[in-house]
């Protein structure tokens, strides 16, 4: 039983069997809970708990199931666009990567590609070597090293500071949208970004109309986009 503790009170139990987050008859597909993951995922404040060996509830069966693992590695590589892969490259420039063995993916849940990665980055090296040696497209690497980056599956060796970066539009309309000066720190940014969030997110305004919820869902959808802008990381 995985416990999602989120503001006023409410809270969000999921039921796991081995990895599997188990669905109810009315969503056989799990697009239901998908999107309820992902809606969980923007709560910065939550607290969780899991309890494990609890048999109260059904196994469920194998085809009202899915993955929390291929789910969570689905969700952190569709944040992956060319802004924020340049992101990546920017962040990781002077570091050498290498996996941590006990956090990596299961290697049931990886294909030939994930493998070669994995292998390539038993020993410290650049991104540049990365590449050549997994023999791996550009972007398809950049989303598996975000995702294994964003579950701490990774170790950075000697980085560098990035080099400073002239401000753009899009980074400076982030800026305003947050309601944060261009030279405020992460600790700022977090702190406006999570206010915001309370404040819109839709789920804990349970009184709302559809239109209004709509609205809601719009404006938060801007500000984790912005806050993604200016940080480079999921919130």
């Amino acid at each position: 039983m995985l416990t999602v503790y989120l503001s006023n009170n409410r809270s969000e139990t999921l039921v796991l069997r081995r990895g599997q987050v188990v669905t109810s008859g009315a969503d056989p597909t799990g697009r239901r809970i998908g999107q309820r993951l992902a809606q969980l995922a923007t709560v910065t404040d939550a607290r969780f708990r899991f309890d494990g060996g609890i048999a109260a509830y059904p196994p469920g069966q194998p085809g009202r199931q899915i993955s929390l693992a291929s789910w969570a590695r689905t969700h952190l590589e569709s944040q992956i666009d060319s802004t924020r892969a340049r992101a990546i490259v920017r962040d990781l420039a002077g570091s050498r990567l290498i996996v941590r063995r006990d956090v990596a993916p299961d290697g049931a849940l990886c294909d030939a590609t994930d493998r070669r990665i994995l292998d390539v980055l038993m020993q410290p090296r650049r991104l540049d070597q990365i590449w050549t040696l997994a023999r791996t497209p550009r972007f398809r690497l950049l989303t598996f090293i975000h995702f294994l980056h964003s579950i701490g599956a990774l170790r950075l060796i000697g980085v560098a500071a990035p080099a400073p970066q002239p401000p753009t539009r899009e980074r400076a309309e982030a800026h305003r949208v947050l309601g944060v000066a261009a030279t405020a720190d992460r600790a700022t940014i977090k702190r406006a970004y999570r206010r915001l969030a309370r404040a819109l997110h839709p789920d804990l305004r349970p009184s709302l109309g559809p239109e209004q919820r709509r609205a809601l869902e719009q404006k938060l959808a801007r500000v984790n986009s912005a806050y993604r802008e200016i940080v480079g990381a999921a919130p």
